[in-house]
């Protein structure tokens, strides 16, 4: 990690996940990336050792402590404020950066002056490939999400061209959207576009700061640079806030977009009457998967139990009011 003058600011908010924390800073500080860079953490009031962790582990980090978790856009926004790099790479703390990677990012947006935001090629623990960019999501895709509109089988092609239409792994160029585990964009471009909206606490943020970006830059997909993305970690250590925020993000990222009222009440009526059925179904599954020793995929479903449980006991009315 280079002190003077970076070329790359990478901005990490953290909450709660010390472990893959220390891989992810370990994979930036103890490789050469080819650029010169800074590191900048921004913790949202972990309780699991991390802030003594950066501070023990890792001196030369700049780390931020919230008192509170103000959620990732928030964080986001701090980070980049005192950050001095030429190019923001926000990061997230599951991730893990092979070496040279940052400079290859760095050589190809400045290859093309256009690019206002650019994500790798991200690939998961076993290394598989991810889903690393997507088109923009319409209200029907998002209501096929939810098991009252997908058993009804309508809105299954707008999902589908949502969630993997189009996706080519070896793609070099303009997206849409790209997925907010690792995204580079020019400084100038970050600050004039409005920064991370914070109306966001988790989920959703990426997809709107890429569409608005993306209304006077181009958004790019680079799959020479790699970035491994664990994937889903903090949310599984956080599932209730997680499931809560996504479900919020999607919500404010529709509204954003200049949805009409009545689809985003229809939005809302059908996440919520569709929220029970998902706490039924998935309860059903993991006693399934249990009796049968599938404890991994039981683990998975109690997940979503947890989750919906804490949705409709505990973020109906904020759910309704955003």
């Amino acid at each position: 990690m280079t002190a003077d003058r970076p070329i790359v600011s990478v901005c990490i908010a953290n909450w709660n996940c010390c472990d893959m924390l220390r891989s992810c800073l370990s994979s930036l500080i103890h490789q050469d990336q080819g650029i010169a860079l800074e590191v900048i953490v921004v913790d949202n009031a972990s309780q699991d050792g991390a802030i003594a962790m950066v501070r023990s582990e890792f001196p030369g980090v700049h780390l931020i402590v919230n008192s509170l978790n103000h959620g990732f856009a928030r964080a986001s926004n701090q980070a980049a404020e005192v950050s001095r790099g030429e190019y923001l790479l926000f990061l997230n703390n599951d991730t893990e950066v092979p070496a040279g990677t940052l400079g290859k990012l760095v050589e190809y947006s400045r290859s093309n002056p256009k690019i206002g935001m650019v994500g790798p090629r991200l690939r998961y623990s076993d290394g598989s490939i991810q889903i690393s960019y997507r088109c923009r999501p319409s209200v029907s895709a998002l209501l096929h999400r939810t098991m009252l509109w997908r058993w009804t089988r309508l809105f299954g092609e707008s999902y589908r061209r949502y969630r993997r239409g189009g996706f080519d792994p070896e793609h070099t160029g303009k997206v849409d959207l790209l997925m907010g585990a690792a995204v580079l964009a020019p400084r100038s471009v970050f600050f004039d576009s409005g920064k991370w909206d914070e109306d966001f606490s988790f989920g959703g943020e990426d997809l709107e700061l890429a569409a608005r970006i993306g209304r006077l830059h181009e958004v790019h997909y680079y799959p020479a640079a790699e970035i491994t993305h664990h994937g889903r970690v903090s949310s599984r250590i956080n599932v209730g806030f997680s499931t809560e925020s996504v479900e919020m993000g999607y919500v404010q990222y529709l509204r954003k977009m200049g949805t009409s009222k009545f689809c985003l009440w229809l939005y809302k009526l059908t996440v919520t009457l569709d929220a029970p059925i998902q706490l039924l179904v998935k309860t059903v599954e993991f006693a399934g998967r249990r009796c049968f020793g599938r404890r991994k995929k039981a683990e998975k479903s109690w997940l979503v139990v947890r989750g919906y449980a804490y949705f409709l006991r505990r973020s109906l009315a904020r759910f309704w009011k955003c």
